[in-house]
C-alpha cells in the first residue's frame, strides 16, 4: 500500500474515533458535552502532534541514532524513516572518515612533501615528508600562508608569476627541491616537493670520480705514450736509457694496473648482490702473512711489529686482509726510516679491534674526516711519490660496512697515526 494512503487512513480512523466517542457522548449526556468532548479529543490530537514536533526539532538540533524518539501512529513511519536515514548516514561518514584515515596515511608514507593550500596559499594539511623538507608544522602552522613560512625569494616569485606549468628547483634547508604546484577543484592547490639533495651528491660523486680517476690514468699514460714517442723517434737510442725508460714504463704500467684494481675492487664491495661469504678467519695466521709482506714493503726501512691476542672471527678472509693490509702500507708509506709501526690484535667489551699504530708524519684534524673519500688525498705529491692510487682507505671503509665494523683514526702532525677497526662482539668464532 502507498504510504501516503496508509497516513491518510490513520490520520482518518484517529479522528473518526474521536468524533465517535463525542457521538456516543452527546446522545447519552446531551449536544453540549458531546461538543465538548469532540473539542478535547481534537486538542489532544493537536497536543500530541505539536509534541512530537518539539522532540523532532530538538532531535534535529543534536541528531543522533541512538536518541531518535519512538512514534505513534504516522510518526511511527516519519522516525523509522529519519533512523535509516540516520544510520545511512553514520555509515558513510565512517567510511569517509576510513577512507581519509587510509589517505593521509598513504601521504604520510610518501617521500615526497604533498601540501594541501586553498587558493589564498593558507595551510590545510601537510604530510612529514614536507615539513622535513620546508621546515613546516602542521600543529602550529595551519591556517598560516605558505610565503610566509618559506620565506625565500624564488619560492615567492614562482608564486607572483603562478607559471606552475614548470617545477621550480629550490635551495632550501640545505636541500634541494623540485618544486610542483598543481591546482584542483576551483580552491585547492598542492604543493608537492621532491627532494633530489641524495641523488644531486651521488651524481656529483659520479663525476668527481670519473674525473679523478680520468687525472690518475692520463699521468701514466703520458709518461708510457711520451717514451713510446722518443723511442720511435730515436731508434739507435742507448742501452742505457732505453732501459731506464723502459723501467719507468713498467712503474707506470704497473700503477695503472693497482689503479684498475682498486677501482674493480672497490665497485665490486658497492654492488649489492655481491654478498659477503661468512668464513672462519685463522687471525694468527693471517696477520702473520701481513706482517711478512708489510716487511717486503717496507724494505727494513722501517721496524715492524706484531701483537696478536685477539679471538679468530667469522667474515670474508680476502675482503679482511684486503682492509688491513691497506692499512698497513698506508702506515709504511707515510712513516718516515727508522719508524716504527704496531700492529695489534686483541679483544675488548665491545668485540675485536685491530690496529695499526705508526710514528708517521701525522694527519691534521681537518682531514680525517675525509680520508675515506675516493682518490682524496692529505698530500697529493706525497701520495705520488708513495705510489698511493687513493682508493686504499675507500676500500677499507667499504669493507668495514660489509662486516659492520667501523673506523677510528687518531692522528698527530709529526708524532703518528693510530687506525683502529672496531669489530662487533657478534664476528667472534665460538668454539
Amino acid at each position: 500500500m502507498h504510504p501516503h494512503l496508509v497516513f491518510w487512513i490513520s490520520a482518518v480512523v484517529r479522528m473518526i474515533i474521536v468524533l465517535a466517542g463525542a457521538t456516543v457522548a452527546g446522545f447519552f449526556w446531551g449536544v453540549i458535552p458531546g461538543l465538548v468532548l469532540a473539542m478535547l479529543g481534537m486538542m489532544v490530537l493537536i497536543f500530541v502532534q505539536l509534541n512530537y514536533l518539539l522532540r523532532l526539532a530538538d532531535w534535529l538540533d543534536q541528531p543522533s541514532s541512538s536518541h531518535l524518539p519512538d512514534g505513534w501512529g504516522a510518526w511511527t513511519e516519519v522516525f523509522s524513516r529519519l533512523y535509516k536515514l540516520r544510520r545511512g548516514d553514520e555509515k558513510n561518514q565512517a567510511e569517509l572518515a576510513e577512507w581519509l584515515a587510509r589517505f593521509r596515511q598513504a601521504m604520510s608514507l610518501l617521500p615526497d612533501g604533498v601540501v594541501i593550500m586553498d587558493d589564498v596559499m593558507f595551510l590545510e594539511w601537510c604530510n612529514p615528508a614536507a615539513e622535513q623538507h620546508l621546515g613546516l608544522s602542521l600543529s602550529q602552522d595551519k591556517g598560516m600562508r605558505v610565503t610566509n613560512l618559506v620565506r625565500t625569494p624564488e619560492f615567492i616569485d614562482y608564486i607572483i608569476l603562478g607559471r606552475y606549468e614548470t617545477p621550480l628547483t629550490l635551495s632550501f634547508r640545505e636541500r634541494k627541491l623540485i618544486v610542483h604546484i598543481i591546482p584542483f577543484e576551483n580552491r585547492r592547490q598542492i604543493l608537492v616537493t621532491h627532494d633530489v639533495t641524495e641523488s644531486e651528491r651521488i651524481d656529483m660523486m659520479r663525476r668527481d670520480f670519473i674525473a679523478n680517476a680520468s687525472h690518475e690514468l692520463r699521468t701514466p699514460l703520458t709518461v708510457i705514450n711520451g717514451f713510446l714517442e722518443i723511442a720511435s723517434m730515436q731508434p739507435d737510442m742507448e742501452v742505457s736509457i732505453r732501459s731506464s725508460h723502459l723501467k719507468l714504463m713498467s712503474e707506470q704500467g704497473e700503477r695503472m694496473q693497482r689503479l684498475v684494481e682498486d677501482m674493480l675492487t672497490l665497485s665490486r664491495l658497492e654492488s649489492m648482490e655481491y654478498s659477503v661469504h661468512h668464513e672462519a678467519i685463522d687471525m694468527h695466521g693471517m696477520l702473520v702473512q701481513i706482517l711478512q709482506e708489510g716487511e717486503a714493503l717496507s724494505a727494513g726501512r722501517h721496524q715492524l711489529s706484531l701483537q696478536c691476542d685477539g679471538p679468530d672471527i667469522l667474515g670474508s678472509a680476502d675482503e679482511i686482509r684486503s682492509a688491513f693490509l691497506n692499512l698497513l702500507t698506508n702506515a709504511i708509506r707515510y712513516t718516515p726510516e727508522k719508524g716504527r709501526i704496531t700492529l695489534i690484535w686483541e679483544n675488548c667489551p665491545l668485540g675485536p679491534k685491530f690496529i695499526v699504530q705508526d710514528t708517521g708524519i701525522g694527519i691534521s684534524a681537518e682531514h680525517i674526516s675525509r680520508l675515506t673519500e675516493r682518490f682524496y688525498r692529505v698530500d697529493k705529491s706525497r701520495s705520488r711519490e708513495t705510489q698511493g692510487t687513493g682508493l686504499g682507505l675507500a676500500i677499507v671503509k667499504h669493507v668495514l660496512l660489509r662486516h659492520k665494523a667501523h673506523l677510528l683514526i687518531e692522528s698527530t702532525p709529526n708524532v703518528g697515526s693510530k687506525f683502529c677497526v672496531q669489530f662487533p662482539a657478534n664476528v667472534i668464532l665460538l668454539n
